[in-house]
């Protein structure tokens, strides 16, 4: 198995959103190895009558009908895009409603229709009618943390024969729990105890979980809004497609987390028989350093795994070092041009984390274009990348750019380069110890940083041990990680069943 990283939730300007689909699919395979960009397809209890409500009724109908006029093209667009071994692409839509929650639906290949079911069960017998015809189908809930009734799930209606997994990280907020790191902030309202995936979980459902950014600007994989990792045998469809069908998934909030995870050999998203003894092997693989990694026993820790950073460097050791442009006034559009390369150590893997507009509301302004951002390889042991960034909106809310790198050296490894025509250089020994920021002028111009770098002994770590259950009910575990820089992972769980 592989990991390998995507969003299965953005829109463009099919449906409402902003940019193209062409956009979107640009962006995606800049930083992701499989996307669907989701259209809005239709809503069957849409809140009509209402007067303070008419604005939000007017622009979902002409989103849909958009959506509608230009399906053919999604279909053309996705199938397009496809490129097994190197991105993958699925088709999809979502599905609004207030009783049941919003759902994406996923088809397996580029064919597939918007199906117009006023209420769950319809679209549950449509999908069966696909899958006798041969047609694969995913129904996904998503922003599941709404309360009941106002766009969030419905667990009463849940079944898992087409939703082997909910979205529980999104633009929208985490919804793990009530005290997820990143709270429901939109306007249509908190997060509810009993909307959460714990809660899921203590109905009795097996599901997994990922994220997804719900990002709106034709930007797939918009850094912090949500992603997820899957596990598969191979970049292609139905590789992907079987992993995401066996809740090999986890459920990232930025950074490319990748978390393994099994109990008695089997793997994340198992349904295990009956064991007394449980033996749990955890590996993490992290995009910064981690503050702690938690093993999950029927929702509550049972074990807490805090990596120390060895304190002698060896000969030759591995360093994540995230790179970070922007800053500057609010609104300014400053545009970048930035080469580093790697002076004496090696360049192993380069991690984008690029952002789309921050832009939600159908009516706003259209921008000329929405594929800003490109980076590639110099050579062996270089990068290159352009980007744009227009500063922060508020003090607590991003909108930086970046790219991490993963660098084999020592504390004398330098990266050096240009930012903007302005050369600069930093020691591997020096971001050991703490960030360097550099101004392209003076007082309130805009900046760039090299955060600190991480050592390999705290962005890794491997830990086994082993728990016991008398098996009186079917127990559920997974795996939370927390990473300094804020990150998070949550595994899908394994099932082990109660004994008979």
């Amino acid at each position: 198995m592989q990991v390998y990283y995507g969003d299965l939730h953005s829109h463009c300007a099919v449906g409402y959103g902003h940019g193209s689909i062409d956009d979107a699919f640009r962006n995606a395979r800049m930083q992701l190895n499989f996307a669907c960009v989701t259209v809005h397809g239709y809503w069957g209890d849409l809140p009509d009558g209402e007067a303070r409500l008419q604005p939000l009724v007017d622009y979902h109908r002409a989103g849909f009908e958009r959506a509608r006029t230009q399906w053919s093209h999604v279909k053309d667009a996705v199938e397009a895009n496809n490129q097994p071994g190197e991105f993958v692409t699925l088709l999809g839509y979502e599905w609004h409603s207030l009783a049941y929650g919003d759902h994406n639906i996923y088809f397996k290949g580029s064919e597939g229709e918007i199906i117009p079911a006023a209420d769950l069960e319809a679209l549950c017998r449509q999908l069966r009618a696909y899958k006798e015809n041969g047609t694969e189908a995913m129904l996904i809930p998503h922003h599941i943390g709404y309360k009941q009734g106002y766009r969030g799930i419905n667990w009463n209606a849940f079944t898992p024969e087409f939703s082997p997994f909910v979205e529980i990280m999104s633009m929208h907020g985490a919804s793990e729990t009530t005290e997820a790191p990143r709270p429901y902030l939109h306007t249509m309202g908190p997060c509810d105890w009993q909307s959460t995936y714990q809660y899921g979980l203590a109905q009795g459902h097996i599901t997994g979980v990922i994220g997804s950014t719900d990002h709106h600007s034709a930007h797939p994989g918009s850094y912090g809004h949500g992603r997820l990792a899957v596990w598969a045998e191979a970049l292609t469809r139905e590789a992907i497609w079987e992993g995401l069908q066996n809740r090999r998934t986890v459920a990232l909030t930025g950074d490319n987390i990748a978390v393994n995870f099994s109990i008695n050999d089997s793997p994340l998203g198992s349904v295990i028989p009956y064991s007394p003894t449980r033996g749990i092997d955890v590996s993490v693989e992290g995009g910064d350093d981690i503050e702690y990694i938690e093993v999950l026993h029927n929702n509550r820790v049972i074990f807490r795994h805090c990596p120390i950073t060895e304190l002698a460097l060896r000969a030759e050791d591995s360093f994540k070092i995230h790179f970070e442009v922007g800053w500057a006034e609010k609104g300014e559009l400053v545009d970048w041009d930035v080469s580093l390369e790697v002076e004496n150590g090696e360049l192993r893997s380069v991690e984008p984390r690029f952002r789309g507009h921050e832009i939600l509301a159908p009516q706003a302004a259209e921008k000329t274009s929405y594929a800003f951002s490109q980076w590639r390889l110099v050579e062996s042991n270089g990068v290159h990348f352009t980007t744009c960034t227009w500063g922060n909106p508020t003090t607590s809310t991003a909108s930086t750019q970046g790219i991490c790198l993963e660098v084999t050296g020592n504390d004398r490894t330098l990266i050096r380069g240009t930012v903007n025509g302005q050369d600069v250089s930093v020691s591997v020994g020096d971001l050991l110890k703490g960030g360097h920021s550099f101004y392209l002028g003076t007082f309130l111009t805009p900046a760039y940083y090299f955060h600190r770098a991480a050592h390999r002994s705290a962005y890794h770590a491997d830990f086994s041990f082993q728990h016991q259950s008398d098996g009186k009910v079917r127990d559920w575990y997974y795996i939370r990680v927390c990473q300094k820089n804020g990150q998070w992972a949550w595994s899908s769980p394994i099932w082990v069943e109660a004994s008979k």
